[in-house]
């Protein structure tokens, strides 16, 4: 090859990088504005546009939490560097104290690196009429501006703790999602509004407008080429029933504990219900109020629906008894004594209350024989296919308990949720030894005590369970809507270990609980809805701080059912006093419209047990 042929070529590549790197530069300086804007950031400023939060609904298209607008007073420090202002006319202006004003400016100029060209808020959510004569005088105060912002509004007092409130960002927040947002944004921080902040919060949109050498805004950079508008968040559409969310808030006031119902044929919840809980007028302005919240014995922001792990009680004794049917160590027929209890060891007793001796499985569950269950426990544990190894039976029931959802996290879109407790063989092994305690040692599991704990959301899964005659879905707290998914395995069977074949045996003495009457034994007879067929199940839970909770679960109608229900009631007494008239009452309300039974919704209503509460 020639050397000319070899310089031509040469000549020729130099060619091609150098049209290239024009290309490129005429891009960046003529076609692409993206480049200068950046380079221009000393000469430009981003006014930010707040989108509108998505609007939250409960499964009837009723608001459950909605927008209004506020108003905000912003301030550029740097704008007000070089130009003195009528501190005491902007006081008057703004409704506020010349002390209030001259501390702000004193705060910025301390941060002056950290806030840098940026506004900052200066006064939050200010009256509509102090906005309107802030506005009039504004051109006066070069460096300050309205904003108009859109703030949670509730019009209906449903589901304080499980919508959640909304509160402006701080430090942790900021660190914990770089780039997401900046001071003075908002983000759901609880419940509903934390869970979904994703879709909730939409997307921030802004104005570019230049500014002179004196930091002041003299018009919109490119007249608004390259403005952005804000995107409005996605509406959530909830499972909540809110009238139903509503009547339980006011059967459980003036009481400790929680409410959950579930469409079992969706898993879908229809009220989460936590007492004492927080007022959705507090949340309208959490600031004012937070100090007040956390200060209260009660704890009005911890959900005991989902975090608040109790004893499950006599509720228990359905899986005990499904687990026994399954092993083959029950039979419904089968009979036990109880003479006031279960007998055991050198005087030992697990004690019952009277009935009729001996009972089969149906009118176990009718009457709710603790002894009965002492039997089913014990010949599970003691089943000659473990050859008594103790922790293998023990373990293997934890399997089939822990097959309900019991002793972990359901997996329920709600945040927060606690996982309770089912004890293996190490538990009993570390506190007993290895080979060192048998069934009677641990005879307490058998009606729902012990190292046995539950949330409220637990009792109603195992109650839609039931009703489902053997599979859950896994509850959730939010639909799938236009523009939201929700995880496919909230449309999943998750079934127990248990044969399907064997649900309607222990349905039967549910049905049996609550339509026997109280001369028969049934000891849910209070929950009695004429035309509905309740099954349900009583229990009274010992507790260590007080007088026992009372709990109940139920279901309705028998064959068809349209809602699964728990109530537990902490220092209630027996089951039947409280959580099963409460829950019936609810049932009542859901299915029939409006409550039949005033005499017993009053005194529910009424009821105080706050005085029995041990506060923390």
């Amino acid at each position: 090859m020639s050397i000319d042929s070899r310089s031509a070529r040469l000549l020729i590549g130099l060619g091609v990088v150098a049209t290239i790197l024009l290309a490129k530069i005429f891009s960046i300086q003529v076609l692409d504005d993206h480049y200068k804007i950046d380079a221009d950031n000393n000469t430009t400023v981003r006014e930010i546009i707040y989108p509108t939060r998505g609007v939250i609904y409960d499964r009837n298209g009723d608001i459950l939490v909605g927008n209004k607008v506020a108003y905000d007073i912003l301030v550029n420090p740097r704008e007000l560097e070089k130009v003195e202002f009528d501190t005491v006319g902007l006081a008057a202006a703004l409704d506020t104290t010349v002390e209030f004003i001259r501390g702000k400016m004193q705060e910025y100029r301390k941060n002056r690196r950290k806030i840098g060209f940026q506004s900052v808020t200066m006064i939050k959510q200010i009256p509509a009429e102090t906005y309107n004569k802030f506005a009039e005088v504004q051109y006066r105060f070069p460096g300050f501006k309205g904003q108009v912002r859109g703030v949670r509004d509730y019009p209906i007092n449903a589901g304080g703790n499980l919508l959640g409130y909304v509160s402006e960002v701080d430090q942790s927040y900021l660190d914990s999602h770089p780039g997401e947002y900046r001071s003075g944004d908002y983000a759901g921080k609880t419940g509903i509004e934390a869970a979904r902040e994703k879709d909730l919060r939409g997307e921030k949109g802004y104005h570019i407008f230049l500014r002179n050498s004196k930091n002041q805004i003299e018009q919109p950079y490119k007249d608004g080429e390259f403005d952005k508008e804000a995107i409005p968040g996605h509406d959530i559409v909830t499972t909540i029933d809110a009238k139903l969310q509503q009547y339980g808030q006011e059967l459980m006031k003036n009481k400790v504990g929680a409410i959950v119902a579930i469409e079992p044929g969706t898993g879908e919840i229809l009220s989460l219900v936590s007492s004492p809980g927080i007022d959705v007028s507090q949340l309208a302005d959490i600031g004012k109020y937070y100090q007040e919240i956390l200060a209260d014995p009660y704890r009005p922001m911890y959900n005991r629906a989902v975090q608040a792990s109790y004893p499950p009680g006599s509720v228990f004794k359905l899986v005990n008894g499904l687990v026994g049917l399954e092993e083959g160590v029950l039979r419904p027929e089968m009979m036990y004594p109880c003479n006031h209890g279960y007998h055991f060891g050198a005087g030992h007793k697990l004690g019952c209350h009277g009935h009729k001796s001996p009972i089969n499985m149906e009118e176990s569950i009718m009457m709710s024989c603790n002894a009965y269950y002492c039997y089913v426990l014990k010949n599970i544990l003691d089943n000659r296919k473990f050859n008594g190894d103790y922790g293998e039976a023990m373990d293997h029931w934890h399997e089939m308990v822990t097959s309900f959802g019991f002793g972990t996290k359901l997996g329920s879109d709600f945040p927060n949720e606690l996982s309770g407790s089912i004890p293996t063989s190490k538990t009993y092994n570390r506190a007993y030894g290895k080979g060192r305690w048998n069934s009677t040692t641990v005879i307490s599991l058998s009606i729902g005590q012990g190292e046995i704990l539950a949330t409220p959301m637990h009792l109603a899964n195992l109650c839609a369970t039931v009703a489902n005659r053997g599979y859950y879905y896994i509850p959730h707290i939010v639909k799938a809507s236009e523009g939201v998914e929700i995880d496919p395995k909230y449309y999943e069977k998750q079934y127990t270990k248990v044969s399907l074949e064997h649900f309607p045996k222990v349905i039967k003495g549910m049905w049996r609980a609550v339509n026997s009457g109280a001369g028969m034994g049934g000891t849910a007879w209070i929950a009695h809805i004429d035309g509905l067929d309740v099954c349900g199940k009583t229990g009274t839970a010992q507790n260590p701080r007080g007088a026992d909770n009372s709990v109940f679960i139920c279901f309705a109608p028998m064959d068809d059912p349209k809602i699964a229900i728990a109530a537990y009631v902490e220092n209630g007494g027996f089951g039947a006093t409280y959580a099963a008239p409460m829950a019936s009452l609810m049932v009542e309300k859901y299915l029939k419209g409006e409550v039949k039974r005033t005499d017993l919704e009053k005194r529910m209503k009424e009821a105080n047990l706050m005085s029995r509460v041990k506060k923390d």
